[in-house]
C-alpha cells in the first residue's frame, strides 16, 4: 500500500508501551490523531480498542491503524519491532471490521447508543440469575432464558470473551455474528446461535428490578438495563492493518486448533 505522510504514534500508559513511543518520536515524525491518514498505535488489545473506539466518537477521520504489541495476548495487533516500521508499512494487508451498534434502555428511561467492535454482553449484577426475552428481527426465538448472561459477538471478537464463554470462532468476512449465553441454566441445552450479520437482536430483561442485569459494549458499561438492542452499523467500518505473515484471518482461522 501507498503509505500515508500524516500518521499520528498512540501509545497506553504503561511502560513498555511508553518507552516504544519515545524511541518511535526521536526517529519518525508524526501528527495529532485527528489530522493523520494513519494511525500507529503501542500496547495491548485493550488499548486497540480504545484508540477504534476514540475514531468512532469523534466519526470522522475514521483511518487506518496499525497497532504493536506491547500489551499480553495482543491478538489485534503486530510484533513489536522498533525497526524497520516504513517498510512494514508498504507491505501491510488490510482487513475491514464493521462494529455492532448498541441501544441500551434502562429502567428509568435513560436511552444509551454505543459502539462495540468485539461484543455487546449482558450479566447478572446479583446473585439473582438473569431471566431475558430474546428476539431476532422482532420475533421471540426465546420466550425466558435464565442465564448468567448472553453476548453478541463479532467475527473479529469471536475469539474473545466470546470463545471463553464456548462461543463458535468466525471466520473473518463470514457476515455472521455469534449469539452466546453465558452459563446457561434453563433452556440448559441451548448452547447459542449464529445467526447472519443483517438480523437484529433483542435481549429485553425480564424482572429487571428483582433480577438487575448490565450491558456492557465492550469496555462501556450501563447499569440496570431493561432493553437492548443489537445490530450491525455499516456506516462506520474501520480498518486494520497487518504484516503479512501476521494477518488477522489466518490468526482467526488458527485459533480453531490450538489445545
Amino acid at each position: 500500500m501507498t503509505i500515508p505522510q500524516r500518521r499520528a504514534l498512540v501509545a497506553s500508559p504503561t511502560p513498555p508501551a511508553q518507552a516504544a513511543f519515545q524511541a518511535l518520536t526521536e526517529t519518525h515524525e508524526w501528527v495529532p490523531p485527528e489530522e493523520a491518514e494513519l494511525i500507529v498505535a503501542l500496547g495491548g488489545d485493550g488499548f486497540m480498542l480504545q484508540t477504534l473506539h476514540a475514531m468512532l466518537e469523534r466519526r470522522k477521520p475514521i483511518v487506518p491503524v496499525f497497532g504493536m504489541n506491547l500489551g499480553t495476548v495482543g491478538f489485534l495487533m503486530n510484533e513489536w519491532r522498533s525497526h524497520g516500521l516504513e517498510g512494514r508499512l508498504e507491505r501491510t494487508k488490510a482487513f475491514k471490521v464493521v462494529p455492532l451498534a448498541m441501544t441500551a434502555t434502562t429502567i428509568s428511561g435513560e436511552v444509551f447508543a454505543l459502539p462495540a467492535i468485539n461484543e455487546v454482553s449482558l450479566l447478572r449484577e446479583t446473585r439473582q440469575t438473569a431471566k431475558l426475552e430474546v428476539t431476532v428481527n422482532d420475533r421471540v426465538v426465546l420466550s425466558e432464558l435464565a442465564c448468567d448472561g448472553i453476548l453478541v459477538a463479532t467475527p473479529a471478537g469471536s475469539t474473545a470473551y466470546n470463545l471463553s464463554a464456548h462461543g463458535p470462532i468466525l471466520p473473518l468476512g463470514s457476515n455472521m455474528l455469534a449469539l452466546t449465553p453465558i452459563s446457561p441454566f434453563r433452556p440448559r441445552r441451548w448452547r447459542g446461535a449464529i445467526l447472519p450479520d443483517k438480523a437484529r437482536i433483542g435481549l429485553r430483561v425480564l424482572e429487571p428490578g428483582k433480577r438487575p442485569v448490565s450491558a456492557v459494549a465492550d469496555q462501556r458499561e450501563i447499569r440496570d438495563v431493561a432493553l437492548v438492542e443489537i445490530a450491525i452499523d455499516r456506516t462506520r467500518e474501520l480498518t486494520l492493518l497487518f504484516d503479512p505473515e501476521h494477518a488477522l484471518d489466518d490468526r482467526i482461522t488458527m485459533e480453531q486448533f490450538v489445545a
